[in-house]
């Protein structure tokens, strides 16, 4: 059942933000249990973060593991264990930079872009599905407020003085 939809007839902005909360919060979930499937249905053996780091390779080409650390928001050794599984089962390769030969460039195998490009078309079909109903008015703003609030949240956050 649907939680009622927020007003802010009394000028306050709290339940607006506890609405904002809880579903911000329901579609985490939705996405980390997503992902997850994603990364089965890719191998069995990835865990769930690695379908999103394959997607982000799809997008940016080759990066450096640094750069996929800090996107993600992980520490390194777990982007290196990640990588390694995506390594063995040939969904990725990285290759030494000419100029640190101890800096590496990770990207996307043929076999892994492959494996990337089939996914994104099974996800589509879904979005397609569930966004079907909506007008594209819709989907359109509503792909724009994800990309504001995303980048809005990515920027570092201060809290206000008391």
């Amino acid at each position: 059942m649907p939680a009622p939809e927020p007003t802010t007839e009394d000028g306050s902005r709290q339940e607006v933000y506890d609405a904002l909360e809880r579903e911000f919060g329901v579609l985490v979930r939705r996405a980390r249990g997503f992902s997850a499937r994603m990364s089965r249905d890719l191998h069995p053996d990835l865990e769930p973060g690695a379908y999103a780091m394959l997607l982000w390779l799809d997008d940016a080409g080759p990066v450096r593991m640094t750069d996929l650390a800090a996107f993600f928001g992980i520490g390194k050794p777990t982007v290196s264990r990640q990588l390694k599984i995506m390594e063995g089962l040939d969904l990725i390769t990285r290759e030494v930079e000419e100029g640190d030969r101890r800096a590496q460039r990770v990207t996307l195998s043929a076999h892994g872009a492959e494996l990337v490009h089939q996914a994104r078309g099974a996800r589509w079909a879904r979005y397609e599905s569930t966004l079907a109903h909506w007008p594209d008015d819709d989907v359109q703003l509503f792909a724009r407020l994800l990309l504001r609030i995303n980048a809005e949240m990515g920027q570092p956050w201060t809290p206000p003085p008391e």
